[in-house]
């Protein structure tokens, strides 16, 4: 397939019934299954710089988080981190994936590694990409999780999500890359139009907030060790969200690391800043598992 035909059948909205989530996904490529889950507060079309690439070698599976993007629920706890890992299991067993390689990036990685516990015997390679670290909490973040809770929170993010000053600082998206132009344009039109356009997208982002538990993610400085699959480490060197040196030590909490690698001024979102270099970096560290796969 060329890119281009890649970037077209990605481009279409799929949904599938997963409980009681209504999970929207794209899907494009062919070859052994690689899911890739997004961050806040995203989509799963952030990962298309890359589904060019990587849909030559794999069928690509990016699925929308619950409350973010398209995927939709009526039940609370499905926003909640144990809650998402259990809806994307129903999700992928209602399109027959049976084995794959697992992708987070931002919270899409914390929520893999719900996803992973859940299906330790069918995830063959897990890569995380500047996620959420036990014990470390982001910038803003708490102070967003609080603001969640209170009267009028859709109203408070629409304005800071409406405004381009708050877009490029460090409330906003200006802790996410280096580049800060990128902020403005396509990412802008794809990601934080949406959410200012329609109230109920907002509103679904304030309850994710509010259900993404820290309470719950410093427990995987045990769990962790569960997650016995090969686990690759792409990070970017230059994120103050989720800095290198605390992720390196978190490294050490899984049983089989199979790589640490890293993107100098990437920042969060390397995905949409320097696809091309994380694309490659993805595919090296997956062959193995493609391989074994088809095997």
């Amino acid at each position: 397939m060329t890119r281009l035909e890649i970037a077209a059948e990605f481009a279409t909205r799929h949904f599938v019934q997963a409980g009681s989530a209504r999970v929207c996904y794209r899907k494009a490529g062919k070859g052994p299954a690689l899911v890739l889950l997004h961050g806040f507060p995203l989509s799963g079309f952030t990962w298309r710089k890359i589904v060019a690439v990587l849909a030559q070698h794999f069928t690509c599976y990016a699925f929308d988080l619950v409350g973010l993007g398209d995927t939709t629920s009526a039940v609370a706890t499905d926003f909640a981190s144990e809650g998402q890992g259990g809806v994307f299991r129903s999700a992928l067993r209602a399109l027959n994936v049976s084995t794959y390689a697992l992708v987070g990036n931002d919270t899409g990685g914390w929520i893999a590694r719900e996803l992973a516990l859940r299906e330790p015997d069918r995830v063959r390679h897990l890569v995380l990409t500047n996620t959420e670290i036990p014990g470390h909490r982001p910038p803003w973040i708490p102070l967003y999780q609080t603001l969640s809770t209170l009267p009028g929170a859709a109203l408070v993010f629409r304005q800071v999500l409406s405004s381009r000053l708050m877009r490029h600082s460090g409330m906003g998206f200006g802790g996410c890359f280096t580049n800060l132009d990128l902020i403005d344009g396509e990412f802008t039109e794809l990601f934080v139009a949406p959410l200012v356009a329609a109230p109920g997208r907002i509103e679904s982002l304030v309850q994710f907030l509010a259900q993404m538990k820290f309470v719950r993610l410093d427990r995987f400085a045990q769990l962790h060790g569960k997650l016995t699959m090969p686990v690759t480490f792409v990070w970017g060197a230059a994120d103050v969200t989720f800095p290198e040196a605390a992720a390196r030590a978190m490294a050490l909490q899984f049983p089989s690391v199979a790589g640490f690698a890293t993107i100098p001024y990437g920042k969060l979102f390397i995905q949409e800043e320097f696809p091309d270099r994380l694309a490659a970096l993805l595919l090296d560290s997956l062959s193995g598992s493609a391989r074994q796969a088809i095997v």
